[in-house]
């Protein structure tokens, strides 16, 4: 058996609840194809009988599963130690696994439950006849656009058809998830011009983190339909190569939205330091202003002494207060017009 090959990029959330496979009630559902009849079903025990078993196709897929059911489902589809292993822990990074007998792939759903992002991992296990399918019971793939109607019309064209369905499905729940992203940055860019505040930068932050986390689910996808679509693999049929392939350039665009959000975030945030510098320096102006004024006033008066500002006018006591009063006022007008026509005041 050759070594798998591996294209990975920075762990996410792991399928459950980060400790590896779900410890619940986990369901297991079969959907089968034998160029005759299509027959679904619940339950490990059948699939002996259909296994292996020339024009039968098989998908098996495996919500919230316990580590037994993990484990009897990997044993009886005879799946490579370390594959098994993969699927039992959980917690891994999107990649893809060839080997002779099978190609193993790890997907990410995204999506939002309220204002956090979540990351769900699927596996996906393609081998000789069958399909299989592990994740947790967030994300129900019976439920997606292809198959909502009955996996039957799908399962007729072979288990690489319904790889491509499920993650032609998964990639296009992408782009409402970006579109989303990209109306919080047009948001948050209005914010940040009219309003800088603490809580507009955590803002800033959040979208970094979220933009980076849908970086490394979305960005290996691309390698990994790359090589299912320049390769020659024998699971998968030549005629669904022209349906990877036009996943592959969704995914392109993806990439590039992607990288042009995280610029514009990283913009957002030069404004911010920009707005808050600015905001700053036209305070310190004002207040320099304002300085200004009052030590003109407090010179005056310290010059003249305010208790003593008639004997200062030989005697002339009423009229040199006032004398000094309207000259105060009059200058501090004065430097008041004229900070204000340089925008100081």
């Amino acid at each position: 058996m050759d070594r798998p090959t591996t294209e990975t990029t920075p762990n996410l959330r792991s399928r459950s609840d980060g400790t590896g496979t779900g410890t619940g009630t986990g369901r297991l559902r079969v959907a089968s194809w034998d160029g005759a009849n299509y027959a679904e079903w619940e339950g490990v025990e059948d699939l002996a009988g259909k296994l292996g078993r020339p024009g039968v196709a098989l998908w098996i897929d495996l919500s919230g599963p316990t580590p037994d059911q993990v484990a009897a489902v990997t044993t009886a589809l005879d799946l490579h130690p370390l594959i098994a292993e993969d699927i039992f822990e959980g917690n891994q990074r999107s990649k893809i696994e060839v080997t002779n007998e099978h190609i193993h792939i790890v997907l990410f759903v995204l999506r939002y439950e309220g204002e956090t992002m979540t990351a769900t991992e699927v596996d996906v296990v393609l081998g000789e006849g069958f399909l299989l399918t592990v994740h947790d019971a967030g994300w129900d793939p019976w439920t997606t656009h292809h198959i909502r109607d009955g996996a039957e019309v799908i399962l007729r064209r072979g288990p690489d058809h319904m790889l491509w369905a499920l993650v032609d499905t998964i990639v296009d729940d992408y782009f409402p998830f970006i579109d989303r992203l990209g109306d919080a940055i047009d948001d948050l860019q209005d914010r940040v011009i009219d309003h800088a505040t603490p809580d507009t930068l955590e803002t800033v932050f959040r979208l970094k983190r979220d933009l980076v986390a849908v970086r490394r689910a979305v960005a290996p996808i691309r390698e990994i339909f790359n090589q299912l679509t320049n390769r020659e693999l024998a699971l998968i049929d030549p005629d669904e190569i022209l349906y990877f392939r036009d996943v592959y350039d969704h995914l392109i665009r993806l990439t590039d939205e992607i990288d042009n959000y995280r610029e514009l975030v990283s913009g957002t945030l030069d404004v911010y330091l920009s707005t808050v510098n600015n905001n700053l320096s036209l305070i310190m102006k004002r207040l320099t202003g304002i300085t200004v004024l009052l030590a003109g006033v407090g010179a005056i008066a310290g010059l003249f002494g305010m208790s003593e500002a008639g004997a200062a006018f030989k005697g002339q006591e009423a009229i040199g207060f006032w004398v000094v009063v309207v000259f105060s006022v009059v200058l501090a007008s004065t430097v008041a017009w004229g900070l204000h026509r340089i925008d100081w005041i």
